[in-house]
């Protein structure tokens, strides 16, 4: 059916050919860039420094699944991975209207073997690329995030700043501000920024290097010795999954408390295994917080952690209609639809299909919710004009079962 509303992906993905952005960088730095590498016969991807090359994605969308391959795809051929005018013509075949555009997996952490001033280089040279080149094309559709670097708290002040000065509207963290793996007092000045910018914070996944989370209060006594090496955090996150471990620690830091208004969108988590997640937090909470804070001096908290997640996190899904029919024990305003293009968990050119079996049976006043509203409420884009989607839906649904 025709959709008078637009249709925003919250998690795509942009993965250039690096040589469309790298010639930002320094010229003192440059030896040291991302560099296409040829793979295997009609296969590239992307070198850093001395590590494995990472494949381009060209070969896992765009094509029925049992011809798909990860070792087949090149960058100026492969749906995705082209000039930016490129991807609009790709949104409209596809019936998007719009795309939150993140890079590779691990975002800046995926750079974090280029060392020093190179490696903050290379991360403002992307968010160069992305604010001044890319998105300004069509800045409402091509919805890039910066990357903030994981080296220090001073570069991720910088490229914050940096980004909100030129118009990005978002950015995409690895780590915590400070770089580390676990919250830290002086991370608050970065919240504090964030908050003052009015700048969606999101994160695609998890964080690295922790993406099950490390307890934020064995920093502050030795949890082995006084408590026989249980460690309540791993068990208020035992069943967790993307993202959910990173915030827990950012419950139990006490963030939400210090910034009563700060959101958080986690990317490409799915959201089937949120409800068991929730409940069951609040469970394992009420069992262990009062030996853990007897003993370990873990904070109480003012509410149950699931309070505090139902309203200060954000989850991205694909296909995933049984957490769509879980959608009421999460919140209606608190989950994204996305594509994943040009990943393999992308349907394009056909996500129209996908969008049909997602959503059967939603109202579509919730459903605008989930492929608009909230996704346009997140990264402040209420006020922004589309051309809604004149695809027949029900035509593609029945297109792509002829093929």
């Amino acid at each position: 059916m025709e959709r008078n509303y637009p249709i925003i992906s919250a998690d795509s993905h942009l993965q250039v050919a690096p040589e469309r952005w790298t010639g930002r960088i320094p010229a003192q730095h440059r030896e040291l860039a991302p560099r296409t590498v040829p793979m295997w016969e009609g296969a590239e991807g992307i070198a850093i420094g001395d590590g494995k090359p990472s494949i381009c994605n060209g070969g896992l969308s765009g094509m029925p699944y049992e011809k798909r391959s990860p070792i087949v795809g090149i960058f100026e051929e492969s749906p995705g991975l082209g000039s930016p005018q490129q991807r609009l013509h790709e949104q409209d075949i596809d019936g998007i209207s719009g795309e939150v555009l993140f890079t590779f997996f691990a975002g800046a952490d995926s750079y974090r073997s280029i060392k020093g001033e190179a490696y903050r280089a290379t991360i403002h040279a992307w968010n160069e690329f992305l604010a001044e080149e890319y998105c300004p094309v069509s800045p409402n559709r091509l919805i890039g995030m910066g990357m903030i670097p994981t080296s220090n708290l001073a570069d991720a002040m910088a490229e914050l700043e940096y980004c909100k000065r030129m118009g990005l509207k978002g950015v995409a963290l690895a780590r915590y501000p400070s770089g580390q793996e676990f919250p830290m007092p002086e991370d608050d000045r970065f919240w504090t920024a964030a908050l003052e910018m009015d700048m969606p914070l999101t994160c695609h996944v998890a964080f690295s290097g922790s993406r099950e989370g490390h307890p934020p209060f064995t920093l502050q006594k030795d949890f082995k010795e006084l408590s026989a090496g249980v460690d309540p955090f791993s068990k208020f996150a035992q069943y967790a999954v993307r993202g959910a471990g990173n915030a827990v620690q950012m419950i139990f830091d006490g963030l939400f408390d210090r910034f009563p208004s700060l959101k958080f969108y986690f990317a490409e988590t799915m959201i089937g295994w949120l409800p068991h997640f929730l409940e069951t937090l609040d469970d394992q909470y009420d069992r262990h917080i009062h030996w853990a804070n007897r003993l370990l001096d873990v904070p109480k908290l003012d509410r149950m952690p699931s309070e505090y997640v139902r309203e200060h996190f954000s989850w991205g899904f694909m296909h995933n209609p049984v957490g769509v029919r879980m959608r009421h024990e999460i919140g209606v305003s608190q989950i994204m639809w996305s594509t994943d293009f040009p990943h393999a968990e992308s349907d394009w050119p056909e996500s129209q299909k996908t969008i049909e079996i997602n959503f059967a049976g939603v109202p579509e006043d919730e459903q605008k919710l989930l492929l608009s509203d909230n996704v346009r409420k997140f990264f402040h884009l209420e006020n922004a004009v589309y051309e809604p989607s004149r695809i027949d839906s029900s035509s593609a649904v029945a297109s792509s079962a002829s093929r």
